[in-house]
């Protein structure tokens, strides 16, 4: 049967530039500790890509990639555990241990083929045997995140030792795009000795088939991780760093005092904007600016009158200077979605004939006249906890009384903010996604009626068609068409107010080059591919 594949090069996803690796000898950067260094043991053959040390704010919480969820989880885990694909600068899944994949013609069975030069680091190879005992453990015992996005899955099978065939319940066209970026593959030889692969805790003799190989750990201070021999991803076969340290840091304050002196080379979470224009100003360091996955966004919960009526909503849309935002709050930190859900992000599936709500009170108030609805008052709840919405929350606040609506602002401790908006007890929901990278299958969570994130209460026949219709496409030419129009939909109903993507902005020290920026927090500068090509700077 003929299917729809993606062709890819088998090394597309290791256009990695380590240039000059024999060459490349740096000393010790400054402040680096020696103890790290013997602690650890030797490098690789030759010793001759030194040490990078990189800042985190937070401790590893679980070792096993499969229900690890923080950030520093995933930035340790995915060092030792690949992905089948990875992300581009234009927001487009690309190949990494996937080199090809497609979908059968009635969109009921899939398929990937993956590389034949991969193996874990204690010599036994990665085959699709590890694919398939992955993705049936995360079915089976409803592992993480993968587990939501992987519904139409029924089973796979290793038809040989590179190819997976995959046998689906129903069409959907996100499917393979979503286990090849978000599903760590885990070794079966190790993670299978375990009862469950959910009680695995991992937290010792770790077996790697990433570019670093885990070797030390000391909670609350360091997570020590030495290259490992065989990497194929990598240009010449093997990261040109011998080793990389996790520093832990109490704030991104005393990360960057810490970079400043040469105690560390990197800070792996991003900067706040007052932070960031400070350190972009230091000639020692260099900075890095990546666009989040997510938006940062309102919405009005339909549920209360009179937020029900779309007039109401849109004249709320209307009341807000969304560009003195993103320049006074963010600092420039930010570009604008023009109010769609479909943001500059992902450039294949942006809609270039959205336009942003334009900033006109006196536009609001004639949207209320037509409602009928006067002295109109509402909360809006935030979390206090984040400083750019605190922020921009009080610009909101000031700019709708300019229309003649008060707003009381609530801002709250984090679990209590969390609970009224799962609750959905909220007038106005302040918040941001940090990630949605899929509109076709992310979209069903945020605008279906049952959606899990369906804050604003939307339930719409019109969007619910759509949704189905996108879902269902096998290509992204298919899918373009009904997303488009969803998101047109979106933004004419208010059913969610896009505000902005933030711009994320990473620093390091100049000392070192070759890093590869990947959008959002999560994979910035110390995804694999970048942390495999650092090397020192001439």
């Amino acid at each position: 049967m003929r299917g729809l594949g993606r062709r890819a090069a088998l090394g597309a996803a290791a256009a990695l530039t380590l240039a000059g690796l024999a060459a490349c000898v740096p000393s010790e950067p400054d402040g680096a500790s020696g103890d790290a260094s013997e602690d650890a043991g030797e490098g690789g053959d030759g010793g001759s890509g030194g040490e990078l040390a990189i800042g985190t704010t937070a401790d590893v919480v679980n070792f096993n990639p499969l229900v690890g969820n923080s950030r520093t989880d995933s930035w340790v885990t995915n060092l030792m555990y690949p992905a089948m694909m990875t992300i581009d600068d234009e927001g487009t899944k690309v190949p990494a241990l996937a080199t090809e994949w497609g979908y059968g013609e009635d969109g009921l069975s899939a398929w990937i083929e993956i590389r034949d030069d991969m193996e874990w680091s204690d010599g036994e190879p990665l085959t699709a045997e590890d694919v398939v005992f992955t993705i049936d453990a995360i079915k089976a015992e409803q592992l993480g995140t993968v587990a939501g996005m992987i519904s139409a899955y029924e089973s796979a099978t290793a038809v040989s030792d590179t190819r997976i065939e995959f046998t689906l319940s129903r069409p959907d066209g996100a499917f393979l795009n979503s286990i090849g970026f978000w599903m760590p593959i885990v070794p079966e030889h190790v993670f299978g000795q375990a009862p469950t692969v959910a009680d695995f805790a991992n937290d010792s003799d770790w077996v790697s088939a990433g570019p670093f190989v885990l070797t030390q750990v000391e909670r609350g201070q360091r997570y020590v991780l030495e290259a490992v021999e065989n990497y194929p991803l990598a240009e010449d076969g093997r990261a040109v760093l011998d080793r990389v340290v996790f520093r832990v840091y109490p704030d991104v304050n005393t990360e960057v005092l810490a970079l400043r002196s040469g105690e560390i080379d990197l800070i792996g979470n991003a900067l706040p904007p007052s932070v960031a224009r400070d350190v972009e100003g230091d000639e020692e360091l260099q900075t890095f600016s990546v666009p989040s996955l997510g938006w940062a966004h309102m919405q009005y919960n339909m549920r209360r009158p009179p937020l029900d009526r779309v007039e109401v909503r849109q004249a709320l849309a209307h009341a807000v200077d969304y560009e003195a935002i993103r320049e006074v709050v963010l600092g420039g930190n930010a570009v604008s979605a023009n109010s769609s859900v479909l943001t500059p992000t992902f450039a294949q599936w942006v809609d270039e004939t959205a336009e942003e709500y334009e900033y006109d009170p006196e536009l609001s108030r004639d949207l209320l006249a037509q409602a009928g609805v006067e002295n109109l008052e509402l909360e809006m709840i935030y979390d206090a906890g984040d400083p750019n919405i605190s922020s921009w929350a009080e610009l909101v606040r000031d700019q709708a009384a300019e229309a003649g609506i008060t707003i009381t602002l609530a801002g709250l401790e984090r679990n209590t903010y969390l609970a009224r908006t799962n609750e959905r007890d909220f007038d106005i929901y302040a918040g941001s996604w940090a990630i949605i990278d899929e509109p076709q299958s992310n979209f069903s969570l945020l605008f279906a009626p049952d959606g899990f994130i369906n804050y604003a209460g939307v339930n719409d026949p019109e969007i619910n068609r759509l949704l189905a219709e996108a879902s269902s496409a096998l290509t992204v030419e298919d899918a373009r068409g009904p997303l488009h129009e969803l998101a047109r939909i979106v933004t004419e109903q208010v059913y969610d107010n896009v505000m902005y993507v933030e711009q994320f902005t990473f620093a390091a020290s100049n000392e070192w080059t070759g890093f590869q920026p990947k959008p959002s927090e999560l994979l910035s500068v110390v995804n694999p591919q970048s942390l495999a090509s650092v090397r020192a700077a001439d």
